[in-house]
């Protein structure tokens, strides 16, 4: 497999890689890493693409998710609230912040990890399908280049490649983390341990891979009940507390914080059974068992206590003299209980001979097999003992895929002038989305005994795709690519107590061009443009939204426009050498306008749904430098600077956001990975990782991020020390947030958290 760089893999280069004919210095565009499964991305297209390896990740990162993997990556930040988050972990990519998770897309092995069924900090990628520990290596490919994606590759589609032993093997290791979170009136001591186990082996034809992993992780405070303060009325009115602490929210009013919730308390188990059979030894077959089960618990902790001392959740109360409803417009404290078990199958065909002629036939199956969340609906403290509740129950809902392709080489390779490499395929995508929101008498163990809402609908996208990659002359590749999607939507249901409305369903078709080429102008210097249309469909969540009025559904729009953008980048790639250096430094300018960008803003005075905004802009520079032995043997510096200014041009629907920020998009990431190896058995890291001021809403009206519900903007240290005790056995010990910042992705992130790791490698 062939990639540029975006750590120390320089040592793993082969010759004859796209090498410059002629010239001496190192080919810039691809490198071949040995080893290991090849990725599913097309690499042989002249556009940007990043990766991380095992060891890369072993060294440097204080990985505990498969999601750490991306930290250091250029433009690359997931919303990771605390270790094992399984519901907000969204990742932002150049042109799109933390609330567009329908704007990449997640692999692992080809199977989509990506959650197709909606957009936003609850739709985020399946992480927990990946254990930390399988993984071979991470490949990032930035844009919707390569025409053998759909419009959802916007931002990035990120490719998990997992471990398949040749001989037999054994890991075991044992983590733990803790750290300190004090946050308004919320002090707590968020802890957790992670087990891992794997064992795989190759016999003959046979080769098998069986991991597991348990995490159990107590988070800290993500969501804190609040009253505005101009919100309450005079007077000596409800039970009289103290513990409340003022503060301003997001738009700079003041506010009391009245307690912490959603402090979860998760388990998460995780099993993998990988079997592949070699045909011959350019065919292979692969089947992929995932199963994820996941139970957490929600905790509350109030800061008021009444006169006597006693803690106070709900009800009238009365801060500095003045009289708040605990319980109303909603219940500022809520517990909460969810228990979540998915399965994912994954089959594939595919040869690999490198001639003329490669095919792969693929399918995968994502099943929501149980996954019940639950709430009460009476005040606390009561309901900590149970009594009258909803669940809402997503059982039945999931996504399914299969892919038919190939690859032609018309010359029997991919190298010589005249060469061509044509890949074309079929593809389809499925989504299924299943809501039931019940009534329930005991809401932490009772079943649903009457309807309360549903919520379902489905998609389909079919999609035909063909690419050409043509070395035309001697230091010069091109591609050019054409997706044509068919979509629909259908099976659009919403209901509340009394009926079940339907949607009426869609169709839609549309074809998306690539196109990029790639100029090793010297044996120092390559320069690649690339150029595509993507088309982001709605997603079932985003078009089946609304209320039920009478008989008719409102509140909503079925008829949401898909998103439409065109995205250019420019990229000047230099090899290192002539500067007395090992490495490579790139540098990007990428363009992004998009139209009918899906956000959701206010329908009127009560409602916010989904709607088209009219028209985005974004333009940015992206420099990455990855250079080894840098001064002394030993030590590897790399890093990346992002430069953003995305706009809003037009909005018909929200006019005093037009000018304003895109939200969620800074206009400043960067990072920086520094590592010294000594000698074979110590390592040692230290990171920096930097996003500026961003926006939560359209408007921009919440200038302060540092508040619950805010955005701010955040520098963070990182350090890892790892020591090979011997061939088998190693140990690591990490700190993330080594400066304890406090910041905010509308929820807090983490502070200071240390981790230790032992482990044993047979």
């Amino acid at each position: 497999m062939a990639f540029p760089l975006s750590a120390p893999v320089w040592a793993q280069q082969q010759p004859g890689a796209d090498a410059p004919e002629g010239g001496t210095g190192r080919a810039l565009s691809t490198v071949t890493v040995t080893g290991g499964q090849p990725t599913s991305l097309p690499a042989q297209i002249p556009t940007t693409i990043e990766g991380v390896t095992r060891e890369q990740i072993a060294e440097t990162v204080n990985a505990t998710d498969a999601e750490d993997a991306l930290k250091y990556l250029p433009s690359l930040v997931v919303r990771k609230r605390y270790i094992g988050d399984f519901n907000h972990a969204v990742l932002a990519t150049r042109a799109s912040g933390t609330g567009n998770s329908a704007r990449s897309m997640v692999y692992a092995d080809g199977i989509m990890l990506s959650n197709p069924l909606g957009n936003g900090a609850t739709y985020a990628p399946r992480w927990g399908m990946v254990s930390p520990e399988e993984i071979e290596r991470v490949d990032v490919l930035y844009g919707p280049f390569s025409a053998a994606y759909p419009g959802n590759s916007v931002g990035a589609v990120v490719d998990y490649v997992t471990r398949m032993p040749t001989q037999l093997e054994a890991h075991v290791k044992l983590s733990g983390f803790a750290s300190n979170f004090d946050q308004y009136g919320s002090h707590s001591s968020p802890a957790g341990n992670q087990l891992d186990l794997s064992l795989g082996s190759r016999s003959g034809d046979w080769s098998w891979w069986l991991s597991a992993s348990r995490t159990h992780s107590k988070g800290q405070a993500l969501v804190f009940g609040n009253r505005l303060l101009s919100a309450g009325t005079l007077g000596n009115a409800g039970a009289p507390v103290t513990g409340a602490v003022l503060g301003l929210n997001p738009s700079n009013q003041p506010w009391w914080l009245v307690g912490g919730s959603t402090i979860y308390d998760t388990t998460q188990e995780q099993a993998k059974l990988k079997v592949a059979y070699d045909f011959s030894p350019t065919l292979r077959a692969t089947y992929t068992l995932g199963a994820w089960n996941n139970t957490t618990h929600g905790g509350v902790d109030t800061y008021l206590r009444n006169a006597f001392g006693q803690p106070v959740y709900s009800g009238r109360v009365n801060i500095a003299g003045r009289t708040y409803n605990l319980d109303a417009p909603s219940a500022a404290l809520v517990p909460t209980e969810t228990a979540l078990t998915h399965y994912m199958h994954g089959l594939s065909v595919k040869s690999h001979t490198g001639g003329v002629f490669d095919w792969e036939v693929a399918a995968s199956l994502f099943d929501y097999s149980s996954d019940t969340s639950r709430t009460p609906t009476t005040p606390l403290p009561g309901a900590f003992n149970g009594g009258p509740g909803r669940t809402t129950d997503m059982g039945g809902s999931g996504w399914n895929t299969f892919k038919a392709a190939g690859t032609w080489r018309p010359t029997g390779s991919a190298e010589g002038v005249g060469a061509h490499v044509v890949d074309f395929g079929f593809q389809q995508d499925t989504a299924r989305l299943r809501t039931s929101v019940g009534n329930t008498l005991d809401w932490i163990n009772g079943s649903p005994v009457t309807p309360f809402s549903a919520f379902n609908g489905n998609t389909r996208l079919q999609s035909l795709y063909v690419q050409d990659t043509w070395r035309f002359a001697k230091d010069w590749k091109t591609t050019l690519g054409l997706r044509h999607e068919r979509w629909e939507a259908y099976g659009g249901q919403l209901g509340n107590a009394a009926r079940l409305l339907d949607f009426a369903p869609r169709k839609n078709s549309y074809d998306s061009p690539k196109a990029a080429v790639a100029w090793q102008a010297t044996p120092d210097w390559l320069f690649k443009a690339s150029t595509g249309r993507a088309v982001r469909m709605p997603t079932v969540s985003e078009l089946y939204q609304g209320s039920i009025d009478g008989n008719r559904i409102v509140n909503t729009n079925p008829n949401l426009r898909p998103e439409r953008s065109w995205t250019t980048e420019l990229t000047a790639e230099r090899d290192l050498k002539g500067w007395g250096l090992d490495g490579m430094l790139r540098t990007t300018l990428f363009f992004e306008n998009t139209k009918d960008a899906l956000y959701s803003q206010a329908l009127n005075n009560l409602v916010n749904t989904v709607q088209n905004v009219d028209a985005i802009r974004t333009r940015g520079l992206e420099v990455a430098l990855n250079a080894v032995d840098v001064g002394v043997k030993g030590f590897d510096l790399s890093g990346s600077l992002t430069l953003t200014n995305s706009k809003i041009t037009a909005n018909s629907g929200f006019p005093a956001s037009v000018g304003r920020e895109q939200p969620r998009v800074p206009k400043v990431r960067a990072s920086l990975l520094a590592t010294y190896r000594p000698d074979a058995k110590w390592s040692y890291t230290v990171g920096m990782r930097y996003s500026g001021k961003q926006f939560g809403s359209l408007d921009n009206s919440d200038p302060n991020g540092f508040a619950y519900m805010g955005f701010s903007k955040f520098f963070v240290v990182d350090a890892r020390i790892r020591y090979r005790i011997d061939r088998q056995w190693s140990a690591a010990f990490g700190i993330d947030n080594l400066n304890n910042n406090k910041y905010w992705a509308f929820h807090p992130y983490p502070q200071r958290t240390y981790v230790a790791e032992l482990k044993f490698d047979l």
